[in-house]
């Protein structure tokens, strides 16, 4: 049988392992060589702009801070949440109570908001990234494609379902009127 603080412990390791911020392995541009540039040249250029990019956004010193900094937030807000739970349980009369499940629930939150953090840290690395290894790509002569922005497609226009026709005097009656049973001319 499976023990309580096992699956506990199991779900803490995996909230703070969600929290990770890895270092780019590499762009996620294209270059592409001049037509005479011989293929070795352009791979030590390429290794040599890799590393430029590694050293100009932060490598892995950036993400141990960045994985640090998101790894703060589950343990603050199980802090945070302990704290208050107490005092809204010592209210209710039962304070144990209350600090367990306001910590259970900073935790759940801290997490949440750790490994957004996590995602923004680890796309603001790689962006950092492959503006360097443009720009060092770009500055040996290489051909690099210029950014692109996202296409939202929006929402659609609404149905066009035409105009609602005029029929005029001459539609609801024509030259014929019956008044009191009898047969009139206009």
């Amino acid at each position: 049988m499976v023990d309580r603080r096992h699956i506990l412990a199991f779900s803490c390791v995996l909230a703070l392992g969600a929290c990770a911020v890895t270092p780019p392995t590499g762009p996620r541009i294209v270059a592409l060589p001049n037509p005479y540039k011989p293929p070795e040249v352009f791979q030590q250029e390429d290794f040599q702009c890799r590393s430029f990019a590694t050293q100009q956004s932060g490598g892995g010193a950036a993400a141990a801070a960045a994985s640090a900094d998101a790894t703060n937030a589950p343990i603050a807000g199980t802090a945070i949440g302990a704290a208050i739970g107490a005092a809204i349980g010592a209210a209710a009369g039962n304070p144990a109570l209350g600090a367990a499940v306001g910590a259970g629930s900073g935790l759940l939150f801290g997490s949440a908001s750790g490994a957004e953090q996590a995602g923004y840290s680890e796309f603001s690395l790689q962006q950092r990234y492959d503006i360097a290894y443009a720009q060092c790509m770009a500055a040996h002569g290489n051909s690099v494609p210029p950014p692109t922005s996202p296409v939202y497609a929006g929402y659609p226009y609404p149905p066009y379902y035409g105009y609602y026709p005029y029929y005029g005097p001459w539609w609801w009656g024509g030259g014929a009127v019956f008044i009191g049973g009898r047969f009139h001319h206009r």
